[in-house]
């Protein structure tokens, strides 16, 4: 029997790519090791990347708005400022955004642990007399609990101690923490340098892109990919949009409400679950739990009070401003965000998390795209299936 020459190829092409599986998984760490390699190479580009898809969502808004069409008709040199003006907006926006936040998170902090050490010794005087109260017929307890005990004094000494003495043994390790800073900053400042250009040449970049997706692939499978990007990018774009802007309306609530119950910490608690809320179902549940800690340490009753308040605002936020601000913007039942939220937390850790509800929201419209398609091509109904 004489093969075709493209039945040749075919065959040619699949020996080729069992022979590099076969060498993959035979020298499978040369390959891992390989691979680390150029992911360490290319890392600052792929967080360029990142940070220029999260700048662009509210650049673009500013742009559309301050910038209309209609505003810079027959003006050139405001349809050139218009981009970079835009971008330096959003950048110095972001900048002073987190200026603020850090200008009052960090004296509140330093108040916060200085008052801590002074509020733990007040408190266990108070835990061994609930305790002598509940279990003074159990020696084994009351021995426990009469020896607990907190000096900051002594934590202070410990700590200074352990600096003086630990000096030599932790200096490599302090060198190597420089080293990895040092790292770090240059890698961000090479990912920045990087969103900044590819925000300023995004519509050159995506011409090039699709020109080069165009002249590779075959044209049905080039519009089909350029259908999926384009799915991928405006799930992505709403869920950041819709995340933030309930994060901070929930922190909001909370600053606002300990601060009419005269609860303490009210700004701090605020702003530890309003970025902790970024974390969809269970964000705000760190920052309840950073607040139960804090306020139980200076007042349980208060505690307990943060605990009915924080119940009542997660239903209201859960019931009427979640599905309104972020709603349907991705497009996925509960019962799947739930599913993505609990498989990224597996894989990535808080990463994860972020990413996947939107990653399951585009497999999910493409795969609900494909059920339909196939329902119709067997002429079988919605309808008909319901009434089955």
């Amino acid at each position: 029997m004489e093969l075709s020459k493209e039945t040749i190829k075919k065959i040619r092409g699949l020996i080729v790519f069992t022979a590099l599986i076969t060498a993959c998984l035979w020298k499978y760490d040369v390959v891992v090791g390989a691979l680390g390699f150029v992911f360490h190479i290319i890392f600052p580009f792929i967080l360029g990347g990142a940070i220029a898809f999260v700048l662009n969502v509210p650049m673009n808004f500013v742009e559309r708005n301050l910038f209309s069409e209609r505003r810079v008709q027959n003006k050139k040199y405001m349809q050139k400022l218009a981009r970079p003006v835009s971008m330096l907006i959003v950048i110095f926006g972001v900048i002073g955004v987190v200026s603020i936040v850090m200008f009052v998170l960090i004296p509140q902090l330093g108040t916060t642990f200085s008052n801590l050490g002074t509020s733990i010794q007040e408190f266990i005087p108070k835990v061994q007399g609930w305790a002598e109260k509940m279990f003074h017929d159990n020696r084994d307890i009351m021995k426990w609990v009469d020896s607990l005990e907190f000096d900051w004094n002594k934590i202070m000494e410990t700590g200074i101690n352990f600096f003086k003495n630990g000096a030599g043994s932790v200096l490599d390790s302090t060198i190597m923490a420089a080293k990895s800073i040092v790292s770090a900053i240059t890698t961000f400042f090479i990912a920045f340098v990087f969103a900044i250009y590819v925000l300023l040449q995004k519509e050159k970049l995506s011409l090039q892109a699709k020109k080069v997706l165009f002249a590779f692939v075959r044209r049905g499978r080039a519009e089909a990919a350029l259908e999926v990007l384009t799915l991928t990018y405006n799930t992505f774009s709403s869920f950041l949009t819709g995340q933030c802007v309930e994060a901070v309306i929930l922190g909001s609530m909370f600053v606002v409400s300990m601060a009419l119950f005269r609860l303490p910490y009210a700004l701090l608690v605020g702003i530890v679950i309003a970025f902790t809320a970024l974390i969809p179902i269970f964000g705000a549940f760190i920052g309840c739990a950073v607040g139960v800690f804090m306020i139980f340490i200076e007042d349980p009753f208060k505690a307990l009070l943060f605990v009915v308040l924080f119940l009542v605002l997660q239903q209201i936020e859960g019931n009427l401003i979640y599905p309104h601000v972020v709603g349907n913007s991705v497009g996925l039942p509960s019962i799947w965000v739930l599913a993505a939220v609990s498989v990224g937390g597996s894989l990535m850790g808080v990463v994860g998390m972020l990413i996947f509800i939107p990653v399951v929201s585009v497999i999910y419209a493409l795969f609900r795209e494909v059920v339909y398609l196939k329902l119709k091509q067997r002429e079988i109904t919605v309808e008909e299936i319901e009434e089955m």
